[in-house]
């Protein structure tokens, strides 16, 4: 491995989501802001979309890292669960006791007396569900019927869903009308700009130790940020396979060469650009 030849504590470009490594590009400190706005003014569901790799799933961890103080949490990764199934997982999430066998009614009513309670002692609960493009429409109802429990001045479950494109095209299914009225802030993450994408590079590795003259000469960030398309997923595959092929060669630079050598290696296709960010009517 090349953490020693570059001065690295640790591998700078994995691709498992490490809040440890954070970048706070405007577009993710935009979707953020407006979570916990969204969150904090006591609206029940809000909605996060973007590509594969666009970094929701650290964007949730983030949120989850933020509300630690003044929520209760719960985090559903694999949503592709049946109603019934989806009450056991918030009600273990809460840490509620219940028998396993219990009707979906009786687990209903466990968790929405633990809301109750929660509430009273002013602790709001705040569901985060990973890949919701997965979940079915019968538990999406669920979930619908679940946050009717409300005082009169806000939600007892909020619910942030992040998922892929398809997830707004699951949610024009007839079945999904009531909910979709009831989203009221929604936020769409899109990659990183040029400049973006150079800080992105120069803070992870930072984070991962380097201290140094810059690792990626110009050409190659600039070629690298247009092969990935700007995607940070992609971004990190192509910057790791650099950085193996100027370690290949003794180099502590990752040049052009290097740079279009790592993207025919990750054969990648570029996706579009953009971010789109909007409240709701």
């Amino acid at each position: 491995m090349y953490l020693d030849h570059f001065g690295l504590n640790e591998a700078p470009f994995g691709i498992t989501p490490d809040t440890g490594f954070t970048y706070a590009a405007p577009s993710h400190n935009e979707g953020l802001a407006t979570l916990l706005l969204a969150l904090r003014s006591g609206e029940g569901f809000v909605k996060v979309t973007g590509e594969v790799g666009t970094g929701k799933t650290l964007l949730c961890r983030t949120l989850l890292d933020a509300l630690q103080v003044e929520a209760v949490t719960a985090y559903v990764p694999n949503p592709k669960l049946t109603p019934r199934e989806m009450l056991r997982v918030l009600a273990g999430e809460l840490d509620l006791r219940f028998n396993r066998r219990s009707a979906s009614r009786d687990i209903y009513e466990v968790v929405e007396a633990a809301l109750v309670a929660l509430a009273e002692q002013g602790r709001p609960v705040v569901l985060c569900i990973d890949e919701a493009q997965a979940m079915p429409v019968e538990t999406l109802e669920a979930l619908r019927l679940l946050s009717n429990i409300e005082t009169e001045k806000r939600k007892l479950l909020q619910i942030v869903m992040f998922g892929q494109p398809e997830l707004d095209t699951l949610l024009l299914a007839p079945e999904c009308r009531s909910l979709v009225s009831r989203i009221a802030f929604s936020a769409r993450l899109g990659p990183l700009s040029r400049t973006d994408f150079s800080h992105y590079l120069r803070h992870r590795l930072l984070v991962a130790g380097w201290r140094g003259p810059d690792v990626f000469s110009p050409v190659a960030r600039a070629a690298l940020w247009w092969g990935s398309g700007g995607v940070p997923r992609r971004a990190n595959i192509v910057a790791h396979k650099g950085l193996m092929l100027a370690f290949g060669e003794g180099l502590h630079r990752v040049g052009l060469r290097h740079a279009i050598g790592a993207l025919r290696d990750g054969r990648l296709q570029r996706p579009a650009r953009g971010l789109r960010m909007r409240t709701s009517p």
